[in-house]
């Protein structure tokens, strides 16, 4: 069954206009409001969620020999829908300097820089601090029972898939915070294995009742932190670094001028500092 003999003269009609993409529709998408592109976001990963299950589906069916047109019928539709989706938001993006600084990262796509600048709002983030508690990254930051959440739990997803993404990229050539997570990464180990962090490994089996026969148990037993934990803690560092970026770049595009320096880069033995990567663009 031909995915086109599903369709009603009327699908076909808005397919159409969606193909076209016209300069129109960009326009208005550029233009969509915060609350609009934070659906979108949440949107486009549902979809791409149903459509990977979708997909699974249909395989596992094909190679049982069992009908398929109609779950293939849903999966191309699911496809469509996640493709328009994410060149909705590559216009909104493309149209913000700070995302579109965000998309010249290797690693970062339209949906991700436009998620960022839709939950972000920069005049209410003075410093990068306030952006990393804002996404959940300020390990002092506690969340106690009958407390409200002290931090975006949206945002703090899609944080977690620029780290994915960092670490994905970071064989590549044209690749930065991928690089950084893995530098880190070796930095984090050797620390661990000199017993550097013993006091957090010890603290972590007071606090969390592991079980005795995982690997993590095994790990903070003797004083080491799991390789899990260790490739955590460099993917926030490089999520981190990056997000402090992207702070930088916002703030400078809203008020004209650079952030104010972070206070640790004022003291002595502490003036090491990296600016945005591709910035001014």
């Amino acid at each position: 069954m031909a995915f086109s003999t599903l369709l009603t003269p009327e699908d076909v009609v808005v397919i159409e206009e969606l193909d076209q993409l016209t300069d129109q529709v960009r326009r208005e998408a550029s233009q969509m409001g915060a609350q609009e592109v934070r659906f979108l976001v949440d949107t486009y990963y549902q979809i791409q969620e149903q459509r990977k299950a979708t997909a699974n589906q249909t395989r596992a069916l094909g190679e049982a020999d069992e009908p398929i047109a109609l779950l293939s019928h849903f999966e191309k539709l699911n496809a469509y829908t996640e493709k328009r989706t994410k060149q909705m938001l590559q216009a909104y993006a493309e149209a913000k300097a700070d995302a579109s600084w965000a998309m010249s990262i290797r690693g970062i796509g339209p949906v991700i820089a436009a998620g960022l600048a839709a939950h972000i709002d920069i005049t209410l983030a003075p410093t990068a601090g306030h952006t990393w508690r804002f996404a959940g990254l300020d390990p002092t930051v506690e969340w106690n029972k009958k407390q409200k959440r002290p931090w975006n739990a949206k945002l703090k997803t899609l944080c977690w898939k620029v780290g994915e993404s960092f670490v994905k990229v970071s064989n590549r050539d044209d690749d930065i915070y991928g690089h950084i997570y893995a530098s880190r990464k070796r930095l984090e180990e050797e620390r661990n294995e000199a017993g550097l962090f013993a006091d957090q490994a010890e603290a972590k089996l007071e606090k969390y009742k592991i079980s005795q026969t995982t690997e993590a148990y095994k790990a903070y037993s003797k004083g080491k932190l799991p390789p899990a934990h260790i490739h955590s803690r460099a993917k926030r560092y490089a999520v981190k670094l990056f997000l402090s970026h992207y702070h930088h770049v916002a703030y400078e595009v809203e008020f004209g001028k650079a952030p104010p320096m972070p206070y640790i880069l004022t003291q002595p033995n502490h003036t090491h500092y990296m600016g945005p990567p591709n910035w001014p663009m």
